[in-house]
């Protein structure tokens, strides 16, 4: 069985153009979260809030974050996507925010593959309500668990792209050789 976070390559075009997989689907209320050992989506929690997802959510494979996990990804469109589905994504931006006292970014993207978004290249060529709609929600996702999340600002596509290349480090030096060394351990048969 493939795994998503690992065997799914992001793509020779990266940090302009890479592929994202699907957690979440545009207008869910179930917080699925990727099980970093087996590589299938565990139910973490259905929202305490009334509240759904703004976009399509998931993240970039053979990327870690500084939060321990893969790197965040919105992707906009018009359609919810299947979880675990592999979408064509472009950065436009990113959402800067801390939850849990971590620093987590948001890579915001749009779905390539989409003819009523493949034509943004920025954050600012948003709508302001569209963006006023993710600092919101990710403000109140998690206010009925008593956890504080302070989104902080958003940026532009060269910030969204040098935090893509970071991640991609990262997960060369830190997870890549974790991994490396769990295959060469796992008993022959």
């Amino acid at each position: 069985m493939a795994h998503p976070w690992h065997d799914v390559n992001i793509g020779t075009d990266s940090p302009d153009v890479f592929n994202a997989v699907s957690e979440i689907p545009q207008g869910g209320k179930v917080k699925y979260e990727l099980d970093k050992k087996t590589g299938l989506l565990r139910v973490d929690r259905m929202l305490y809030s009334s509240v759904v997802y703004p976009a399509n959510y998931g993240f970039i494979p053979r990327t870690y974050a500084d939060d321990g996990d893969p790197l965040d990804v919105l992707v906009l469109a018009q359609e919810s996507v299947d979880p675990l589905s592999i979408l064509r994504a472009r950065p436009i931006g990113m959402m800067s925010m801390v939850d849990d006292d971590e620093e987590d970014a948001k890579i915001i993207c749009i779905h390539m593959d989409d003819p009523a978004f493949n034509d943004y290249w920025h954050i600012k060529e948003l709508p302001d309500h569209r963006l006023r709609e993710l600092r919101r929600f990710f403000q109140d996702y998690k206010a009925l668990e008593d956890k504080t999340v302070r989104v902080q600002d958003f940026f532009g596509p060269d910030r969204a792209k040098d935090v893509v290349e970071e991640a991609v480090v990262n997960y060369q030096e830190v997870v890549a050789p974790a991994e490396a060394d769990t295959a060469t351990a796992a008993p022959s048969a």
